[in-house]
């Protein structure tokens, strides 16, 4: 793949990933308008390690407000992450399952991420996703009961946190952060630790899911005689790099608008956007 267009993607992504807008939408969205195809294997790996590139702008931008957040409540907060990641998988695999068998119907070598070019999917996502956030942040801006600032992650919290977690991992369009943040605005969640948890178990969840593409990049690989992934390496990194710049500033952004009561304004981007893509996809994209 040309350089110019991995520095694209890295641009689209990086910005994109750590706002809740889903980044899987707008890179696939670019893919596409790049003459891209989103659900082959070695996109779908440039796409999850450019991921690795805004999860390590989170860790230097997250740093010291995880260690004040920790401090005094280490063990209890970690057993948090613990359970929640525990929910995402067992919510995530079994979703992603019985995606593969109702629209493969059991067809061998059936993979959910064939599914992750469809607009006509991405679209509706997009728009449930921005109901969430649109949701969660008018009721946060009102100062509703349950959407206030003052109460912590507590179990039901954190698992009902991870479980929407796993819910967003088959569907391109459907935001992780957005789904996350906003599920934890309305449980009664402090929206910065709403924020600082998301991201958390975001990091946590990267390592696993970037393993399970490069097994089905270097298995496709090897059933088609390619290249191999060392013909990629080069441009993931530097995809990688760009990503982590953008991802940076991205967060700045996030982390103002949340603070300054317009989360909602997220929710009214997507609802935008999935029309976008809904027209994109109507005249042949």
């Amino acid at each position: 793949m040309p350089l110019l267009k991995v520095i694209g993607l890295a641009i689209v992504q990086g910005l994109a990933e750590l706002l809740p807008i889903s980044s899987s939408a707008h890179v696939v969205v670019t893919e596409k308008l790049m003459g891209l195809d989103p659900s082959s294997p070695s996109m779908t790996l440039l796409l999850v390690m450019l991921h690795t590139g805004t999860m390590a702008a989170v860790i230097v931008y997250f740093w010291k407000r995880w260690r004040t957040a920790f401090q005094g409540s280490e063990a209890r907060s970690i057993w948090l992450l613990v359970l929640a990641t525990a929910v995402t998988g067992v919510v995530g695999v079994a979703l992603m399952k019985v995606i593969e068998h109702v629209f493969f119907h059991g067809a061998a070598h059936a993979e959910v991420e064939q599914l992750f070019s469809h607009l006509e999917l991405i679209a509706p996502a997009l728009a449930l996703v921005g109901v969430l956030i649109l949701v969660a942040g008018v009721l946060e801006r009102r100062s509703l009961p349950f959407a206030g600032e003052s109460s912590e992650l507590d179990l039901g919290r954190a698992t009902l946190i991870g479980a929407i977690q796993g819910f967003c991992l088959p569907f391109r369009g459907f935001s992780r952060s957005g789904a996350t943040i906003s599920t934890g605005m309305l449980a009664g969640v402090a929206k910065d630790r709403a924020e600082e948890f998301s991201f958390a178990l975001a990091l946590i969840l990267t390592p696993p899911v970037v393993a399970r593409e490069v097994l089905r990049l270097a298995k496709a690989e090897h059933e088609s005689g390619g290249l191999g992934l060392g013909s990629t390496f080069l441009p993931i990194m530097l995809g990688t790099a760009c990503a982590f710049g953008a991802g940076l500033l991205a967060l700045r952004w996030l982390s103002h608008w949340l603070e300054n009561g317009r989360w909602y304004l997220f929710g009214v981007y997507c609802l935008v956007a999935a029309g976008a893509v809904a027209m994109l996809h109507y005249i042949g994209y």
